[in-house]
């Protein structure tokens, strides 16, 4: 079978270990005018940028943003006219830094430009300071907002929102607390599984994702356990950076399909919401993907030669022993509420049509019903 082409995106340039935040105001020189696109909690990393000239920060950041959040943003921007945007913060803040530096200074909106390639250009420089290891946003093409009156996720995505500089470092993730540590370190691997496992999957891509499922097994429950364990924060934001990377040309599949009605219904941080999912989706793709499943369980210590059960009670004890509560019902889900989340979740094909078994809304609605 010949192997499909694929175009990768990766930020221009990149900064990896501890103290790294500070070169932000070296790379930035002279900008003029800089704003900061943080939550509460991250504003107070702005002074390690050590930015010269203006700066400006809007830190009303939720964690699920939505169309107000962006208009705000947008509007904190045109008000600063920044030559420079920086979002400093978890998956959340980055992406609404990636629309900001496209769009302030736009006649585009985010209707023109939902879906791929729609982004006409950007003019303004954007770094990307991560401080979670999780989603791997600074490192990708797209951007997550949601539609709060549909309930759904608007996807953007066009090589326009790719990082002139990304930053991991490590020191910025010390505060993060265990739970969060726990959710968003299972997302990351999610990003690598997936694409892993995909319709789509490709050669290389699968070399990024072996090497993001490998840290994970290596230094998720080390971070989990001590979060100023420097060597294990870096192992955790290289996993998150490399599962970025995958989300280019590949994408994630079925488990984030299921994923997303908890966090736009449920309100479940995206995280939490992945992990709760994630033993149930890789059980479920099993038959289609056997030996790259094997290579999974092989790399977290889930055992070997499992069947789907042993597989799903595997999977879900190494998020349960994470400090992760793996149950819908303890967040609030109800029985009743399955039908509307399956029936949403099923109808994202974009993630959909990725996954290597086809799934009927049966099937998703019986994954909700067993992580209940």
């Amino acid at each position: 079978m010949a192997i499909a082409p694929i175009t990768l995106h990766q930020p221009r340039r990149l900064a990896i270990g501890a103290g790294t935040v500070a070169t932000v105001g070296g790379w930035a020189g002279d900008a003029g005018s800089t704003l900061v696109i943080a939550t509460p909690v991250t504003a107070g990393f702005a002074d390690k940028l050590q930015i010269r000239g203006r700066m400006r920060i809007f830190d009303a950041i939720p964690g699920e943003p939505d169309m107000a959040t962006l208009d705000a943003a947008l509007a904190a921007a045109r008000e600063a006219k920044p030559d420079l945007v920086v979002g400093l913060g978890g998956g959340s803040v980055l992406d609404v830094a990636k629309l900001v530096a496209a769009l302030w200074d736009s006649e585009q909106t985010l209707a023109d430009v939902a879906g791929p390639n729609r982004v006409a250009g950007r003019r303004t420089r954007l770094a990307q300071v991560a401080t979670t290891a999780g989603t791997g946003s600074e490192a990708g093409i797209r951007s997550l907002i949601t539609d709060m009156e549909k309930g759904s996720k608007i996807a953007v995505e066009s090589p326009h929102l790719i990082a002139d500089l990304a930053v991991l470092d490590p020191e910025l993730t010390f505060s993060v607390p265990p739970a969060v540590t726990a959710a968003t370190g299972v997302d990351a691997m999610a990003h690598c599984v997936e694409a892993f496992t995909n319709r789509r999957a490709h050669p290389m891509i699968d070399g990024f994702a072996r090497m993001g499922i490998a840290l994970v097994g290596r230094y998720l429950k080390r971070a989990v356990r001590d979060g100023s364990d420097t060597e294990a924060r870096e192992g955790m934001m290289l996993a998150s950076y490399y599962g970025g990377i995958c989300l280019g040309p590949v994408n994630t599949a079925a488990g984030h399909a299921i994923a997303y009605p908890l966090g736009t219904l449920l309100h479940l941080p995206h995280g939490l919401a992945n992990a709760i999912v994630f033993p149930h989706v890789l059980a479920f793709n099993q038959p289609a993907a056997e030996g790259k499943t094997a290579e999974i369980a092989a790399a977290l210590g889930l055992g070997e030669s499992l069947g789907q059960n042993a597989l799903c009670v595997a999977a879900h004890d190494y998020c349960a022993e994470l400090g992760i509560e793996m149950s819908l019902a303890a967040h609030g889900a109800r029985a009743e509420d399955l039908p509307r989340f399956a029936a949403d979740a099923h109808s994202i094909r974009r993630l959909m049509d990725n996954n290597p078994i086809d799934m009927s809304i049966e099937d998703v609605t019986a994954i909700y019903e067993a992580a209940l």
